[in-house]
């Protein structure tokens, strides 16, 4: 498997309509299981399910998932920064660099909180 860090290695999506969770697995250089996970915490996710809930991705949820690969890996958002920035680019709305960096600590203070109030106990 590729290194999750790295995205310029990985290969181009082939003309197809659909693509098996371990296709895609593959062409995004993510396990299965965190792809199955995505879909919980990205409402945008969600691959057509068939006879025994086999999952087949689209085109465009293939590109998705590179997006949110990038996002989570390379950029270093959190699940729910990540997820914030995809609905502002699906509303129209553009933030800075540095918005986002701020989310990002924001939402570090908010779990060093949790986790001090956790020891505090």
């Amino acid at each position: 498997m590729l290194d999750p860090r790295d995205n310029s290695d990985l290969p181009s999506i082939p003309s197809k309509r659909y693509f098996t969770i371990g296709e895609v697995s593959e062409l995004c250089a993510v396990k299965p299981h965190v792809l199955r996970y995505w879909e919980q915490e990205f409402p945008q996710l969600k691959p057509v399910k068939r006879r025994g809930n086999r999952r087949y991705y689209q085109r465009h949820e293939v590109q998705l998932i590179r997006e949110i690969r990038n996002l989570l890996y390379i950029d270093g958002f959190t699940i729910s920064g990540a997820r914030n920035k995809l609905e502002q680019e699906a509303n129209g709305g553009t933030h800075s660099v540095l918005d986002y960096r701020k989310e990002i600590v924001s939402d570090l203070i908010r779990e060093l909180d949790d986790v001090v109030t956790i020891l505090r106990d």
